[in-house]
Formats: structure tokens, sequence, C-alpha cells
């Protein structure tokens, strides 16, 4: 086998830099002419291009929001604000406050509270995965909307579809992982 090794000289060759000399645990640079290869070029990159606005003819933007069971279809357009949940308001919809704020959090990171009127229809799984699904489904319709908010909106984590959904139960156990009571006799 050959060996390998490596000084730092040599190391410091290969990024450009001068390399440090040991003298009695003082490092000092060693200076000499051209015997380093000059530094990679900076490639300079143009930055990224801005996806463009979907809208539909109504001037809306459409997205669909999942969470555990339930779908979200989501709609928003300028307003004054105003939440629509399969044809209720949200406080009537959502009467928990905790599930308002669920649905908000993406106006308070965007900073567009009471800029845009959503209306959605949501089917399936309870009332946390119903208000989990609208928030996916407005997060993707505000980028659609406005494409300058998607680096916030994505930073916060509300672009990814939430997979966690409960585990099935199997065969021999009460639940997903419960089994019966053991009896020994």
């Amino acid at each position: 086998m050959s060996d390998n090794r490596q000084s730092l000289s040599d190391l410091a060759g290969l990024t450009g830099q001068a390399p440090a000399q040991q003298n009695n645990g003082e490092s000092t640079p060693v200076l000499a002419g051209d015997e380093y290869a000059p530094s990679a070029p900076v490639i300079e990159r143009e930055p990224m291009p801005l996806r463009e606005q979907i809208i539909d003819k109504q001037g809306r933007a459409y997205a669909t929001g999942r969470r555990k069971d339930a779908v979200a279809r989501v709609w928003l357009k300028p307003g004054t604000g105003k939440i629509t949940i399969n044809g209720r308001d949200q406080d009537v919809y959502f009467a928990r406050p905790t599930l308002r704020l669920v649905i908000n959090q993406v106006f308070g990171v965007t900073e567009r509270e009471g800029a845009y009127d959503v209306v959605c229809t949501v089917k399936g799984g309870g009332l946390s995965g119903q208000a989990g699904a609208v928030k996916h489904g407005i997060s993707q319709a505000i980028t659609k909307y406005e494409p300058v908010l998607r680096a916030p909106v994505k930073a916060a984590g509300f672009l990814t579809r939430d997979s966690r959904t409960v585990e099935r139960k199997k065969y021999g156990k009460a639940k997903a992982r419960k089994s019966f009571q053991f009896s020994k006799r």
C-alpha cells in the first residue's frame, strides 16, 4: 500500500494559502513567491427567478391543502380578511381559538393580516386535521398569489405537508400497538 501522508504545505497548496511553519509552538506564515496555485475563479450566479403568479379568471389563487385525513380546497383573493369555511365563518366552524390561531399563522408570518379573503371547502378527518389542511392550503395559495412570499412561508415550514397520520390497527392487538392484558393462567 502507498502512504498518502500530506504536510501542511501540501494542504496549503490546495487552498491557495501560505502554509504555517512551526517554530517552538508559534506559527508564522512561510512566504514563497509563485509556488501556490491561484484560487478558483468565483462564479456569480444569477438570482433565482421568481415563480409566476398563478390566478384564475376571477382573480383568485387556488390551492389544495392536506393534513391527516382532511383535504381542503382553498381560494384566496384580495379583500378584508374574511375566512369562510364550508359556507360558515371561521369563528363558527372552528369554535376553539387554538384552531383559528393555526389558520391565521400564515398571515402573521407574511404580515398580511386582513389583506385576503379566503373561501374554502374542507372534507374528512376531525377539526384539528381540517385546521391543518386549511393552513396548508392557505400557505400554498398565498405563494401562488404573491410568489415573493414563498421564502418566509417555506422557512416557517408551512408549505410542507405534515405526513403524520394515524397508525393502523394490527391483528392480535387491541389498538395499533397496545396488547390485550396478559394472563399467566
